[in-house]
């Protein structure tokens, strides 16, 4: 199982970041890894366009598999 956090993965929110109006569940895409643990956040709308970029900590983000997982 995938445990690291890379470039282009898909991520969730875990928390609200109610100063950018982000919330718990909105879906981003990592386009930059800033530093161990911290990384650039896109969030895009239906339409692809941009909404809000955002620097976040691994514990305010839960990566997000599109593929069956299997126990190691």
């Amino acid at each position: 199982m995938k445990k690291t956090i890379e470039l282009l993965d898909v991520v969730a929110l875990t928390q609200d970041v109610a100063e950018k109006r982000l919330y718990r569940g909105q879906v981003g895409t990592i386009v930059e890894i800033l530093a161990p643990g911290v990384y650039e956040v896109e969030f895009v709308d239906k339409e692809g366009q941009t909404y809000a970029m955002e620097a976040l900590q691994a514990d305010q983000v839960l990566l997000l598999h599109y593929e069956a997982m299997h126990a190691a």
